[in-house]
């Protein structure tokens, strides 16, 4: 895979917060936390997921390729189980929520340590936990139109996973053509999971409503926004900045 950089990260303003970056293979992180970090503790257990998902692959193959939901071994990890979970819940494969996997289960490993606001940035997903009111900017590529829509992310509603897929935007497999598509939930997993599915099911201005539906129907989405060209739709828990 040829590194893309993240060039999205250069808005980042949270003078507030410690940054750290981590970069380990596929895995590229930006991590926001109300105190330093013990890289030490950040590198073992990044190390550890990854471990966990590239052992199973390497017993199952299909955990890598499958663009459908697969059962997994009973006695699988606990973030190869949470992926396969998750990914059926949208009707998708297990690795279309990795990144927001890794960035959940560190972000919770993060919390039990102590940290009051964490924020994982992964690829565009993002697990949030934060004690004040957080801007989170949703980039729709070239449109001028959507080119400042942000999201306001209160503090009662956190921790929360925020990702986004795109079919215009990124090296990730898409079969829509969506300039964006944003999913809120709790779980960041689900998150992940959604907006790859909902992403797909976008393809011209008529498949808006339909992909809106489905993905509003999933149980533990909150939030749902879709971009494709001038047409912006919405629903559920979803505020934006003035």
């Amino acid at each position: 895979m040829v590194y893309q950089r993240r060039f999205y990260r250069g808005w980042v303003n949270s003078e507030d917060l410690y940054l750290t970056k981590f970069l380990e293979k596929e895995t590229d992180l930006q991590i926001l936390t109300d105190k330093p970090i013990d890289k030490n503790f950040l590198k073992e257990k990044i190390r550890m997921y990854r471990f966990d998902i590239e052992n199973y692959i390497n017993r199952d193959h299909r955990f890598l390729t499958a663009l459908k939901p697969i059962e997994v071994e009973l006695n699988a990890a606990k973030i190869v189980k949470e992926m396969a979970t998750q990914a059926k819940k949208a009707h998708v494969g297990p690795l279309a929520c990795v990144a927001g996997a890794v960035a959940e289960f560190l972000g919770r490993d993060l919390l039990r340590q102590g940290y009051k606001d964490v924020i994982i940035e992964n690829g565009g997903d993002i697990f949030l936990k934060t004690t004040k009111v957080r801007a989170v900017r949703i980039y729709a590529g070239k449109s001028k139109l959507w080119d400042k829509i942000t999201l306001k992310i209160r503090p009662k509603n956190t921790p929360l996973g925020i990702c986004a897929s795109s079919g215009a935007i990124g090296h990730s497999l898409s079969f829509g053509c969506a300039d964006s598509v944003v999913i809120i939930s709790k779980n960041a997993s689900l998150a992940d999971a959604v907006a790859t599915a909902t992403a797909n099911k976008v393809n011209s201005r008529a498949d808006l409503a339909g992909a809106l539906n489905f993905a509003r129907a999933i149980r533990g989405v909150h939030g749902v926004v879709i971009i494709l060209g001038n047409n912006l739709t919405t629903c559920g828990e979803i505020e934006f900045l003035d």
